[in-house]
């Protein structure tokens, strides 16, 4: 499974955020045929690297990255305005060729997971490339087909480009990133005093150092009396 890839209409989307800021019912997307070259291949290494698919959002692994100009990759898709608004609802996620699920539907399971086995259950089928029904479609629709077999949600609405993110909300979210990194810095700093006094605890004592003995040599004893004999001379010779 691929996360953070899906469609709008039939558009193909990155998901970035999979809801914004005080509007759960809204997500950020980017659409990969609008994005450069560079970036659109800078975006895709990030998603399918283990940092991209292990983050809850995208966008946490995009903000860590940079890119070969030296354009943070979630500020230059900000920047370029490739970011824009999507109500969930209208996103159809496709992690897999057998998998389809709308955006809301999944964010819902996700919020369950903490609560309940039935949505972790949920959450499996998804994995295991089965897909769930669209609870607003009849009961008809969903008796009629096989078990097992993939579920197409129902096509969203045509794709818009309104909605484009802004300043003040790229600046939460960075203001979010930036107490969640503090957050862990201080954690990692305690861990990391906690281990150097542990450590302390398991060092040998290190030895005194060895006082050097100051070794006065003495002139060799024929020099000394080479000395007294020229002294001796002049002597008699005064």
């Amino acid at each position: 499974m691929i996360k953070h890839i899906g469609r709008h209409g039939e558009r193909k989307i990155v998901v970035v955020f999979n809801t914004v800021p005080s509007e759960d019912h809204m997500a950020l997307v980017a659409y990969s045929d609008s994005l450069p070259s560079m970036m659109h291949d800078e975006v895709m290494k990030v998603l399918e690297s283990p940092a991209g698919q292990t983050a809850k959002d995208l966008a946490e692994a995009l903000h860590r990255n940079i890119m070969p100009d030296g354009t943070n990759t979630l500020t230059g898709l900000h920047t370029g305005g490739y970011l824009k608004k999507v109500q969930t609802k209208q996103i159809i996620l496709t992690p897999n060729a057998k998998t389809t699920v709308r955006l809301d539907e999944l964010n819902k399971i996700l919020a369950e997971m903490a609560q309940g086995q039935e949505a972790v259950k949920r959450m499996a089928d998804i994995d295991a490339g089965r897909g769930f029904a669209d609870p607003t479609k009849n009961s008809a629709s969903t008796t009629s087909r096989d078990v097992g077999d993939p579920v197409i949600a129902e096509k969203p609405a045509a794709a818009t480009t309104s909605g484009v993110l802004t300043d003040a909300d790229l600046a939460k979210i960075n203001l979010d990133q930036a107490k969640q990194l503090e957050a862990q810095a201080k954690s990692l700093r305690a861990e990391a005093q906690r281990l150097r006094a542990e450590a302390q605890q398991f060092m040998p004592a290190k030895p005194e150092p060895a006082v050097k003995k100051t070794v006065t040599k003495k002139a060799p004893a024929a020099a000394t009396k080479k000395v007294s004999n020229v002294r001796a001379t002049k002597k008699t010779t005064a």
